[in-house]
């Protein structure tokens, strides 16, 4: 089933340096845009991994043994930062997809950005998690999805040209697999919630309980931003900011992606300029 399209949507894959947000960076982008006429281009890169301070950054042995890349490999290639206004150029406005993509590969290209001071916004894009459809109904990996699904092998797992592009795949063959199929929430309601619409597979796949990228900070039932991790879990980001302001100061400096840092600084932003609105109100009184 061809994919229905408003506007493009670019497929992607990282391979990097490990699998810490805050701390990893990519060595390899496969995107592949999928335009509303079905059209498709393509932008591959190995990318040399640079830390803050503008050395470039050994790849682990371990990673190395996942996807093969080498610090040789990349030792003569392009920074993200070099890179940047390329690929976002690339991606434009498009929504974005992937295979773990809401957990890991969205978060780090936007912890990329950052570093690199280039704007990206995700705002305005619906982000289609292709695993979190195939959890949700099956319960696999890309490998096994890709078997199940296209009924093929998945030569070459682990570079990222051939995971963007099963990825691909995987979605179009879910699209008529599950066309009428029913699925069961957790909380028991029943919805046929795979159609050709982008919207709709945004919604599906992704984690409406997360206020960050990576679920460091999430939200309440009132929908109020409140940490998922640590001595505060639970507790709303502004109850903690009112009787321990220091924490916010130890977040910032510790090893959080800077995404979570742009999410806790507004919630530190909001309030402080609650509190100066109250103080004028109660001085004008």
């Amino acid at each position: 089933m061809l994919l229905n399209l408003t506007k493009p949507i670019v497929f992607f894959d990282l391979e990097t340096t490990g699998v810490n947000v805050g701390t990893d960076h990519i060595v390899e982008i496969c995107l592949l845009k999928v335009n509303p006429d079905q059209s498709t281009q393509q932008l591959v890169h190995r990318i040399r991994p640079v830390g803050p301070d503008g050395k470039t950054l050994h790849i682990p042995e371990f990673t190395t043994a996942i996807h093969g890349i080498k610090d040789s490999d990349v030792a003569d290639k392009p920074s993200f930062a070099e890179l940047a206004e390329e690929i976002a150029a690339f991606i434009g406005d498009a929504d974005l997809a992937g295979y773990n993509s809401n957990k890991f590969d969205v978060p780090l290209l936007v912890e990329e950005f950052l570093r690199a001071q280039h704007p990206f916004n995700l705002k305005c894009r619906r982000l289609i998690d292709v695993q979190n459809i195939f959890h949700k109904m099956e319960q696999r990996t890309l490998k096994a999805a890709y078997r199940f699904y296209c009924d093929k092998d998945l030569d070459h797992a682990h570079s990222a040209d051939a995971d963007t592009m099963a990825t691909y795949e995987v979605l179009k063959a879910q699209l008529d697999r599950y066309q009428d199929a029913e699925y069961t929430a957790p909380d028991g309601t029943k919805s046929k919630p795979i159609i050709n619409d982008i919207e709709q597979l945004s919604h599906f796949t992704s984690n409406s309980q997360w206020a960050d990228l990576v679920g460091h900070i999430g939200y309440d039932k009132q929908h109020r931003e409140i940490f998922n991790f640590g001595k505060h879990k639970g507790k709303t980001l502004e109850s903690v900011f009112d009787t321990e302001p220091a924490y916010y100061d130890w977040m910032m400096k510790a090893e959080f992606p800077l995404s979570t840092k742009e999410c806790i600084t507004e919630v530190w932003k909001r309030q402080r300029e609650k509190k100066i609105q109250d103080l004028k109100l109660h001085f004008s009184s």
